[in-house]
């Protein structure tokens, strides 16, 4: 029988200038051990956080400033950690293995994080779901753009490179959610990160054979 989630405990007063980063962590903290980030009472995240309900208006104009901030927060690393490992710089060959190597890292170093975007992108509030998707809409823009400096992708049409990078950006944000369900140490998780290179390979195999039409002026 599955054990449910236990209660994180609340933590003690936050030193002078760390109350945001200890609100931010305790809705976390909450939000991964319940159902989702708008079941959570403000009260509760900021006894969690081990501050007063008045001090969290210092920080957060309201619960939705909360969790806006949680999702560019999210993005943000992703964002950079994309940077740093700069994509395009690589060989196409060992470009998947390592992508798929890269997220997943990043994805069990910062669980809390995924765990709230997962949940909030289908069952958050209107405000947090349109955050998400501007969001992924800005990583899939990034990973076109970087798309576009591979030479075997040079005879692609830019509307093209989005929708390539569209369907990856798709397939990772689901391996994030089998990612957090499985132990690395699992055997389960072999199969898992073959499964998503086999996927990528085959975008990037249908992408190299496509031939971009010309686009039609609407009559």
């Amino acid at each position: 029988m599955a054990q449910p989630p236990l209660q994180p405990r609340p933590r003690k007063a936050p030193r002078r200038g760390e109350a945001r980063e200890a609100l931010m962590q305790a809705a976390l903290e909450l939000v991964a051990s319940e159902a989702n980030f708008s079941a959570i009472s403000l009260r509760r995240i900021a006894r969690q956080a081990g501050v007063v309900p008045t001090a969290f208006y210092r920080h957060f104009a309201d619960m939705d400033a909360l969790g806006l901030a949680l999702v560019e927060e999210t993005f943000r690393a992703l964002r950079e950690i994309l940077q740093r490992a700069q994509l395009s710089s690589l060989p196409l060959k060992g470009l998947v293995r390592y992508s798929v190597e890269l997220f997943a890292h990043h994805v069990r170093d910062n669980s809390l994080l995924f765990q709230f975007v997962v949940k909030e992108r289908f069952s958050g509030t209107v405000a947090m779901r349109a955050a998400i998707h501007d969001e992924i809409k800005l990583l899939t823009n990034a990973l076109a753009y970087d798309f576009g400096r591979f030479d075997e992708f040079s005879h692609i049409a830019e509307i093209d490179l989005r929708m390539m990078a569209d369907l990856v950006v798709n397939t990772v944000i689901s391996l994030s959610e089998r990612i957090l369900e499985v132990a690395p140490d699992n055997a389960e998780d072999d199969a898992l990160m073959l499964r998503a290179e086999k996927q990528l390979r085959l975008i990037f195999m249908g992408v190299g054979r496509w031939e971009s039409q010309p686009v039609r002026a609407a009559r």
